[in-house]
């Protein structure tokens, strides 16, 4: 049989429909924060006691639910994978161990795919949370611990699609995760170290030493020579700048382009300056071993163009601009 063609929606009815979705599902959203409480704070307590992984399980609409959950724990400082409820009974359930704790997903909490396995999981010695819409549905009975995800009503008009469930279950496992975040001081650089590819993984992973331009590279020159034997070796580096070092190569000071105009709007005489006399002492610098966005605050703030790199007894072991740091999406 056909299906019987929809009718035309009006801009009007569409946004009206639009605006009635959000609002069931933000106050699905909202009446969780009422109900959390201590069997929430267990669910924590739980995870953080045992000493194995996560498994989250569920199927259909849940089931996606799930494996976003398991992706948000895995990547904020609890192992974590997803298993299809129907695959753990079809071998899956080999990959649980003792030590886990089992999240199965569903908002009826009565999927049969769900509760064939719940046996096997308690057999294995696992611990299983349940997260469903009604905690005295036969998963949310036979759990260790229930967390209760359940909605007055779905944004569906007919009431039937998942939608508010799915998104107060999505709401409450970012709520968990985001809960175990803290209670382990799981932080920013420990996100990083989780998302290597990502602009947070560069900010916090590049380190000075990954992007400065090697001693060898670096235009260099003592106080006594003259400003003219400056400004060649200035030109030759390319950088705008050139470091001022001693016999031992410690770094004395810094002769950039900004120090010349101020030299010759003061009168010096460039044919007969010493550099001593028209650079910058006591520049600013850094370790190789500093985070390279330590190096862009240090050069934002500073509103400065290069920076010097120093060992710990002064020497000069590099130099980077901020050209180098946009060219490694620090900046």
């Amino acid at each position: 049989m056909n299906a019987s063609q929809p009718k035309p929606a009006s801009k009007t009815d569409a946004v009206a429909m639009a605006r009635r979705v959000l609002r069931i599902e933000a106050d699905a959203v909202a009446a969780l924060a009422e109900r959390i409480g201590g069997e929430f704070e267990a669910a924590v307590g739980m995870i953080l006691g045992r000493h194995g992984r996560v498994i989250v399980t569920g199927i259909g609409k849940t089931g996606h639910i799930g494996r976003k959950l398991a992706a948000t724990l895995a990547s904020t400082g609890t192992p974590a994978y997803f298993v299809h409820a129907a695959e753990a009974a079809h071998g899956d359930l080999g990959m649980i161990t003792p030590e886990d704790v089992v999240i199965a997903v569903s908002n009826s909490g009565a999927s049969e795919e769900l509760l064939t396995i719940v046996p096997l999981v308690k057999r294995q010695g696992a611990k299983l949370i349940a997260m469903t819409g009604n905690p005295e549905s036969p998963l949310g009975r036979e759990a260790d611990l229930h967390l209760d995800s359940g909605v007055s009503e779905e944004a569906c008009p007919l009431n039937l699609a998942p939608t508010a469930s799915t998104t107060a279950a999505l709401a409450l496992g970012d709520a968990l995760a985001v809960a175990l975040l803290d209670a382990r001081g799981f932080g920013a650089e420990d996100f990083a170290r989780s998302h290597p590819g990502g602009s947070l993984g560069r900010r916090l992973l590049t380190h000075v030493s990954d992007v400065m331009r090697a001693a060898g590279r670096v235009p260099r020159i003592r106080e006594d020579a003259p400003l003219t034997g400056g400004l060649l070796e200035m030109s030759r580096g390319g950088m705008g700048m050139t470091a001022v070092v001693d016999a031992a190569d410690r770094l004395v000071g810094i002769f950039t382009d900004g120090d010349l105009r101020r030299a010759l709007e003061r009168g010096c005489d460039a044919r007969t300056a010493k550099l001593g006399e028209v650079m910058t002492r006591g520049p600013r610098s850094i370790g190789p071993d500093a985070l390279a966005v330590e190096a862009a605050e240090v050069m934002e703030r500073q509103r400065i163009s290069q920076l010097l790199v120093i060992d710990d007894e002064g020497r000069l072991v590099g130099a980077l601009t901020t050209h180098d740091l946009m060219l490694a999406k620090v900046i």
